[in-house]
């Protein structure tokens, strides 16, 4: 369950939004107060720490 805050106009079926974006830095500010990493970690407003989703190599497709 989602916990977006009042100014967050997402429904709780829908994934929250950025509403501060530092890409030179590596994060992203999420409406419901969640930082997002670009390693695709996060952190989130409770104080929990979400590891990155990393895909193996076997995962990943070559062009041919």
């Amino acid at each position: 369950m989602s916990s977006h805050r009042s100014s967050c106009p997402a429904a709780d079926s829908r994934p929250a939004h950025v509403v501060a974006a530092h890409p030179e830095q590596g994060w992203s500010l999420l409406c419901d107060g969640t930082i997002a990493f670009d390693d695709t970690g996060e952190l989130r407003p409770d104080g929990h720490a979400v590891a990155p989703h990393r895909t193996t190599p076997d995962h990943l497709t070559m062009a041919a």
